[in-house]
């Protein structure tokens, strides 16, 4: 049963919380997320791939333990990254009784604030260049749900804030309205939700639920690529509350029209309203949002540390986190200082791992794409607007977008063009993939080559 997998983790948290001591509790097991659980195996989310080395190398046979008691059968133990932590534990009621409430019930009940995860707020979000737009929006919005921006459109690279500025739009209207009707998840869980309420003949209750919400935030939306049914269902869920003035909150890993498979009259939605960037951050924003995540922390890392880890983790926020909380938890397991030695060793394989992906340069995306479409390289940053140099440029931009960490104004600038120029480039690129197989092949065969493999 899909439903399976809240309940066993329910139980298998509460043995968890007696065997383990609450800061080791806290520190790796708090923000788990259940994701799946089969006969053989249960699949659990965690932020990124440190969190899963160490889990799997030192928790991995007493959460299988938790887990054994909970469900009554031995399971493997599978942990996948990728998956923000989204509550300081987990909630008490599943997806299903979340949504069998009736609307009178809620209507006496606000919402809990343990929902939310306390230190994904405003007070919290780290403010720099790449991100100070989406921030100031996501503001106006809790301030002014309904009103400011609706739809607001959050996208961005994975673990750059997206997810922190949802729940902070939530916890922000909280503050003011307790009993405000909100509803913050996936496209995954929502999607989830409506097989669940079809199979137990629920549909009316699961739809008087989401569209009588307040607020309602969707993470993750490029999940709704390919998936009909489900966008069929969101298509009126969201007309049911843009047309009552209640405030749509949604983010992705790419602007709408760039989401493939997502149909055009979803796109137009998503698009009617304002659409905010997040961007990789700066080195002055990885140090700040370093020193802000250890302010809790005993163990305090000094300046030349924290610099050395801020200039070589640039990919995103969730790894710069993740190496933070592997150096804290070194030091307070040995007793050993964090010198920038010691941190090389601790780091290597993320640091490796950065370097691959900075590898990926915009120098090499113009030269393959270039060659490919046997053109000058010059070509790339040049004026001509031939049809048969200015697509294999539009291209060699869509490529950059999709496999650097550029900003649009930086990838502008390696072009000789503006920032808007890019923006127009990819969405050709995107359009023309969806209708043209041929593209979609030649594309996928680039990014292979760019890539090395």
């Amino acid at each position: 049963m899909p439903g399976d997998v809240y309940s066993v983790w329910k139980g298998a948290s509460a043995r968890l919380q007696q065997v383990l001591n609450p800061d080791t509790y806290d520190r790796w097991i708090a923000g788990i997320v259940p994701l799946e659980l089969t006969d053989s195996a249960c699949r659990l989310g965690v932020s990124n791939d440190m969190f899963c080395d160490w889990l799997h190398n030192h928790y991995r046979d007493v959460i299988a333990s938790a887990v054994r008691e909970a469900s009554g059968r031995d399971c493997a133990i599978v942990f996948e990254s990728g998956h923000e932590p989204r509550f300081p534990e987990f909630r008490a009621a599943s997806p299903k009784s979340r949504h069998t409430t009736d609307a009178a019930t809620r209507d006496e009940q606000p919402v809990p604030s343990a929902r939310y995860n306390p230190r994904y707020s405003f007070e919290t979000f780290v403010v720099g260049e790449n991100n100070k737009f989406a921030h100031a929006a996501a503001g106006a919005v809790a301030q002014a749900p309904g009103q400011a921006y609706n739809p607001l459109f959050i996208y961005g690279g994975t673990g750059l804030g997206k997810s922190h500025l949802l729940q902070a739009v939530a916890q922000d209207l909280l503050k003011r309205k307790k009993r405000a009707r909100i509803e913050c998840l996936s496209s995954e869980e929502f999607a989830n939700l409506y097989v669940e309420a079809v199979s137990t003949n629920s549909l009316p209750r699961f739809r008087q639920n989401f569209r009588n919400a307040d607020l309602l935030l969707i993470d993750d939306v490029q999940f709704f690529t390919g998936k009909e049914r489900f966008q069929e269902e969101f298509f009126h869920t969201f007309n049911a509350l843009y047309n009552s003035h209640k405030q749509i909150v949604l983010a992705s890993d790419r602007p709408p029209h760039e989401i493939n498979g997502l149909e055009k009259r979803l796109v137009s939605r998503f698009e009617c309203g304002l659409i905010a960037e997040v961007q990789a951050p700066d080195f002055e924003t990885r140090l700040a949002i370093l020193r802000r995540k250890q302010a809790d922390n005993a163990v305090k890392l000094d300046d030349r540390t924290l610099a050395l880890v801020a200039s070589r983790i640039k990919s995103n926020i969730r790894s710069l986190e993740g190496a933070l909380v592997r150096l804290v938890s070194y030091a307070s397991v040995t007793r050993q200082e964090i010198t920038c030695e010691v941190a090389e060793k601790i780091l290597l394989q993320a640091f490796e791992k950065e370097g691959d992906l900075s590898a990926v340069s915009m120098d090499r995306i113009q030269k393959l794409v270039a060659e490919h479409y046997d053109v000058r390289l010059a070509d790339m940053s040049g004026k001509s607007r031939q049809a048969s140099i200015a697509f294999p440029r539009q291209v060699a931009m869509y490529l950059c977008r999709r496999l650097t960490e550029c900003s649009s104004p930086e990838i502008g600038e390696a072009f000789a063009r503006n920032h808007a120029t890019v923006l127009h480039a990819a969405k050709t690129v995107a359009g023309d993939m969806e209708k043209d197989p041929a593209l979609r092949q030649t594309v996928s065969v680039l990014e292979r080559k760019i890539k090395g493999n």
